[in-house]
């Protein structure tokens, strides 16, 4: 089968096919398979994933070269968390190749998306935090940012989620046992990061001794921008065992365990913690903490020393680092990145400490990702005095001086100093790291307007209430290269026929499809789109989970992270409710549905648990009720994650966002079913609101309390029974959950979920529930004429594109100016980057 080629995914040229066929068979060839009747599609997918590799390398060194001699401001972001997912077919898109390889595979007899099925995805992310540095990375590429990420090289990403008879079961993600084509090993580049130890204060100042080292292994991905030759790179540290790793300890000749020993060291790039929205105070988890922050920040100072006008200066200043180098903290995560530098210009550049702080906090920037007090970090005091000795310190020093500050401003007002000290008294004392990141940082930001304004006006007030020009709002986005051009290729083709192929790099311009909202023929066209979407789509459910889809129904997905906060809880409440309905009067009207519910709980999460094993059982119970027929299915999508999203996604008709309002600090989610066409059912949380400004609210299915009402219901007291004596429907579907109509063998099973519901929910189901419901009837009573919606929808989705994201960031706390300047190509001369440089700065960009 040959994909339809599409205009804006590269030109088909004679040469290229016949180019891309060479390549294909040479790789072949290497993989040692002389007889292409013994290949797998395994070695297929690796012989076409080395052909393009063959593509970007000339243009990631190129665009190396290129930084060298322009010397620009760089930028690092520092995540623990970068879910990229698959990346052949994104490369082959952002090279513009992906109509020749579509062609020359097949020419060559294949099948491209069963080869691209082969390629496993690199889950190093949990959901929304680490796709959003994902797609950052693709946009500071395309914006010809000179951009890093730094993370780490998990062995083992996010797990792989079964379904078995209902409930999830963890299965490891072994992602790299057949290999990795898109990394290269940079063992040159190996690093030492000290752990433990004691500090000895010394005639020259304090030093860190009898450390234990770790070795810091790079691992470079390329990253590509779109169609401009950029290509940047993805750093990510593997842990490794120096040689002598413990020998010294085992001298009677225990040679055995100290190499067995070795794993201990290396454990810290072993896993990713599964945990999202959940602070997990673990020794593994600081080590990686630190562990990635001490490796990027002694590479990064690496590359400030050898730069181009550092390598022509006699001595090296440390004075013009805030002007070359911007970092990054994604999230608290890499917090210790700030006592770090400290540590390196004090005891190490032997800076005075006024002058390394200067230093320190124009270099960092912090954003914020959650506004749960269950998730934010606080490290405990004697856990950094073992692992980190000297940071403590370095940390006291910091909290002292902020605290002087304080009081000098503040005179007499003791609560303040407690509210806003970095070490928490409470409990144990422990070091708040959203306080370190704010006070050691010259930008905080949160992610949706809504959120940015919880975190000034009450999570952290007292810090707004110092420093209000430090706080900013960057809305997060999606690159619409992944979230369009790859999954949903037949609607990017539309876009581009009725207003050109700019959009891609300039999102704003959708704008321009409001003039078609009247244009029956592209109503038709966007509604064919979607259907064939849906047809493809209910294939793949068809085939995997046996459950016969009729593609005409409307599909209601909600796919995300399994979270009290996020509500699927009241989502299947209302499946319930549906049922009740078609079982009471079955003749009559209603719109048929398929619910699509998917994500993974945290391995330790309980309720989450059984929040999936109540769906699993609901569903159950509604897909084997022949009184039905194909008027309501449910279906939970077993272990989503990126490559699954991109089959989803672009089959919705309604997207389900529906958190407690004040919960979601901005969702990704919500904007790539917007821009592929779905309308949105949601609450006024996160980047709904800017959604619901974007498209206007009638254009979206807006219900439930806003954040004003969740801080009434709070003052006064939520009172779960209330509304269950109120609202017969929602007492009948809570009777049901308690009696064991969804688990007859178990009649108490769904017991906690009750109780949880009654007595402790934080996140109000009950209260939204009736208008939930009622705002899901007006969804039913619209759907059969909602396309001049769906396109008004994608035309006001224009904001939500992660380059308008990553310009904020750039102009407004990295002072750096995006460029729309191609880099020469590989095969021109290399003076053709000198002269692109002078153009550089004759525009007065750099």
């Amino acid at each position: 089968v040959k994909r339809k080629q599409i205009s804006i995914r590269g030109i088909v040229g004679v040469e290229n096919v016949s180019e891309i066929k060479k390549g294909f068979n040479r790789h072949l060839h290497f993989t040692l398979v002389k007889d292409r009747n013994i290949a797998t599609h395994r070695d297929y997918y690796f012989a076409l994933a080395h052909t393009v590799r063959d593509h970007l390398v000339g243009r990631w060194i190129r665009t190396q070269q290129f930084y060298y001699e322009t010397d620009p401001k760089r930028v690092y972001y520092l995540s623990l968390e970068f879910y990229m997912g698959r990346t052949l077919q994104n490369t082959m898109i952002n090279l513009g190749l992906q109509n020749a390889c579509d062609e020359a595979i097949y020419q060559l007899g294949l099948d491209m998306e069963d080869l691209e099925e082969v390629e496993e995805d690199a889950g190093l992310g949990n959901g929304g935090l680490g796709r959003l540095a994902a797609c950052f990375l693709d946009s500071m590429a395309t914006l010809g940012l000179a951009a890093y990420g730094y993370g780490i090289r998990y062995e083992y990403g996010i797990f792989n989620q079964r379904i078995k008879e209902g409930w999830q079961v963890e299965e490891a993600d072994d992602w790299l046992r057949h290999g990795n084509p898109w990394e290269k090993a940079r063992p040159e580049y190996m690093l030492p990061v000290h752990f433990y130890g004691r500090v000895e204060e010394t005639k020259k100042g304090p030093k860190w001794v009898d450390t234990q080292v770790v070795l810091a292994m790079p691992y470079d991905t390329p990253v590509p921008g779109y169609m401009n030759n950029t290509v940047n790179t993805m750093r990510l540290w593997s842990a490794r065992a120096p040689n002598d790793f413990n020998l010294q300890d085992f001298n009677v000749g225990d040679y055995i365990q100290a190499v067995l020993d070795r794993n201990l060291a290396e454990n810290i790039s072993r896993v990713l913690y599964p945990n999202d929205h959940f602070f997990v105070g673990k020794e593994l988890r600081l080590k990686q903490e630190y562990f990635v922050v001490a490796a990027t920040l002694q590479d990064i100072i690496r590359r400030f020393k050898t730069s181009k006008r550092e390598h022509t200066s006699s001595t090296i200043s440390f004075d013009t680092f805030p002007d070359k180098v911007a970092i990054q903290l994604n999230d608290t995560h890499p917090a210790l990145a700030i006592p770090e530098l400290m540590r390196i210009l004090v005891d190490i550049e032997k800076l005075h400490w006024d002058k390394a702080w200067n230093i320190t906090k124009r270099t960092f920037a912090y954003t914020n990702h959650t506004v749960l007090p269950e998730a934010l970090e606080r490290w405990p005091i004697q856990l950094l005095e073992t692992l980190l000795p000297r940071h403590l310190q370095i940390i006291y020093e910091i909290n002292q001086k902020h605290l002087d500050r304080i009081a000098a401003l503040f005179p007499k007002d003791l609560d303040r100093l407690r509210r806003t000290s970095l070490i928490e008294e409470d409990g144990g004392k422990r070091i708040n790291m959203a306080h370190l990141c704010i006070v050691g940082s010259h930008a905080v930001n949160g992610v949706a307007q809504i959120h940015s304004n919880i975190i000034k006006t009450d999570v952290f007030k007292d810090f707004s209430e110092l420093e209000p020009d430090k706080f900013q709002n960057k809305t997060n986005g999606i690159t619409p290269r992944r979230w369009l051009l790859l999954c949903n290729p037949g609607l990017a083709e539309l876009i581009a026929e009725a207003i050109g192929e700019e959009y891609v790099k300039d999102l704003s311009q959708l704008k321009k499809l409001n003039d078609f909202v009247d244009d029956d023929t592209f109503i038709r066209d966007i509604s064919k789109v979607k259907q064939d979407n849906k047809e493809k789509f209910a294939q793949y459910l068809e085939k995997v989970y046996k459950v016969k889809i009729n593609p005409s129904s409307m599909f209601d997905v909600h796919v995300k992270r399994i979270h009290e906060y996020k509500r699927q809880l009241l989502n299947c409440l209302h499946i319930i409710s549906m049922y009740n309905r078609i079982k009471k009067d079955p003749t009559a009207p209603f719109v048929p549905r398929t619910v699509i519910i998917g994500g993974k709980a945290a391995p330790g999460y309980h309720m989450a648990k059984m929040i999936i094993k109540l769906i699993t059982s609901v569903a159950e119970v509604v897909n084997n009720d022949p009184v039905l027929d194909d008027k309501l299915k449910v279906i939970f999508l077993e272990n989503y994650r990126v490559s699954l999203a991109e089959k989803v996604i672009p089959a919705t008709d309604l997207s389900e966002q529906i958190s407690l309002a004040g919960t979601e600090a901005s969702g990704t989610g919500n904007m790539k079913f917007m821009l592929n066409g779905a309308l949105t059912i949601g609450t006024m949380d996160g980047a709904n609101v800017e959604m619901a400004e974007e498209a206007g609210e009638d254009n979206l299915f807006i219900f439930g309390m806003r954040v004003e009402d969740v801080s009434e219901i709070d003052k006064k007291g939520y009172n779960a029974m209330k509304y269950y004596e109120q609202i017969p429907d929602l007492k009948q579907v809570i009777d049901q959950i308690k009696s064991g109509f969804f688990s007859p063998q178990q009649p108490a099973l769904f017991k906690d979920i009750t109780e949880m519901l009654f007595k402790h929910d934080r996140f109000k189901v009950f209260a939204d529930y009736e208008d939930y419901v009622c705002c899901q009837e007006r969804v039913s009573r619209l759907y059969q004429e909602w396309t001049k919606k769906v396109i008004k929808n994608i035309a006001a989705s224009g904001k939500f594109s992660s380059d308008r994201t990553i310009t904020e960031y750039a102009t407004e706390i990295w002072g750096v100016e995006p460029t729309d300047l191609k880099i020469p190509s590989p095969n021109e001369p290399r003076e053709a980057i000198e002269e692109t440089a002078r153009a550089l700065k004759k525009a007065s960009i750099l």
